[in-house]
């Protein structure tokens, strides 16, 4: 395939969630291509995946990163509904309008991390779950650690006045993931932050979390039933280094769907697809070729 640039920079999309909330995109590769939808983790947005995009794009897919409502330029939900049920709806809309069950090889790859997996997941076992061709979780599994989860938690439910500087947000960027190096260039950092009256915020909803109690055994039942109702090829990717996906939870699972590949990467932690980014586009990749051409 062409290495040709208009495949590799993305063009930005505006698709309809949930109760008309409007949902930001990036699209990467030929309109015709098989089509690979991905969703980012809690905290994050559309960007993380940009790197991952561009190599799928060159390799002549049709890549959809998607903002979560509440996150990145999507828009903030005005009655703070961040539910699972309403995140699933949001993506059966978003297979919808990219028109998924028509595209090359009848559905898409959905790659979702943490809470994108965890859509990724419900939303298989749902009604709109037919357009999904297979399906990529990125360190999630149908047991996380609890303490793991209340780290990533904790993390997400600080900083709500903002910082006075880039430097602070690297600092607490680098507390919270003591594995990877401090950026020495913070400017990267930017594509995560609004800037308003002079202070840094977080380029997320803080509401998404208020009022709510996440408590990991809840979800257990759900997302076991969805596991096991799992007919299409699957991919878990862990980061050896994680504390919210256990080698037990990756077993555990794959005794859920026997099916199952497992890829895991050595120097990567619950932000695999940033720890390792190499390792970790090579294997979804190689997933995704498998899968759809």
């Amino acid at each position: 395939m062409s290495n040709a640039n208009y495949l590799l920079e993305p063009t930005g999309l505006r698709l309809r969630g949930s109760g008309g909330i409007e949902l930001a995109a990036d699209q990467f590769g030929p309109v015709d291509g098989p089509l690979v939808v991905f969703l980012h983790g809690g905290g994050q947005t559309r960007h993380s995946w940009k790197q991952t995009g561009a190599k799928l794009a060159a390799a002549g897919m049709r890549v959809i990163t998607l903002d979560a409502r509440g996150h990145g330029d999507s828009q903030w939900s005005p009655d703070r509904d961040y539910t699972r049920e309403t995140m699933v709806a949001d993506l059966t809309l978003v297979l919808e309008q990219l028109d998924a069950a028509a595209a090359p090889g009848g559905g898409a790859v959905v790659v979702g991390a943490s809470m994108g997996g965890i859509t990724g997941l419900l939303t298989s076992a749902s009604p709109g779950g037919a357009a999904i061709r297979a399906l990529v979780l990125v360190d999630i599994v149908t047991r996380p650690e609890p303490e793991g989860v209340a780290r990533v938690i904790d993390f997400l439910s600080k900083h709500r006045d903002g910082f006075d500087t880039l430097e602070q947000v690297a600092d607490a960027v680098a507390d919270y993931l003591p594995h990877r190096p401090r950026p020495k260039n913070t400017d990267g950092l930017r594509r995560n932050l609004r800037q308003r009256d002079g202070r840094w915020y977080w380029h997320w909803d803080p509401d998404m979390l208020r009022d709510r109690v996440e408590d990991p055994s809840a979800m257990i039942e759900p997302m076991e039933a969805a596991a096991r109702a799992l007919r299409i090829p699957v991919l878990l990717v862990r980061g050896m280094q994680s504390d919210v996906v256990s080698a037990e939870g990756a077993a555990a699972f794959q005794a859920l769907v026997p099916h199952a590949q497992l890829v895991e990467i050595g120097g990567a932690a619950h932000t695999a697809a940033g720890d390792d980014n190499d390792a970790f586009t090579d294997a979804v990749a190689k997933f995704v070729v498998e899968n759809l051409t």
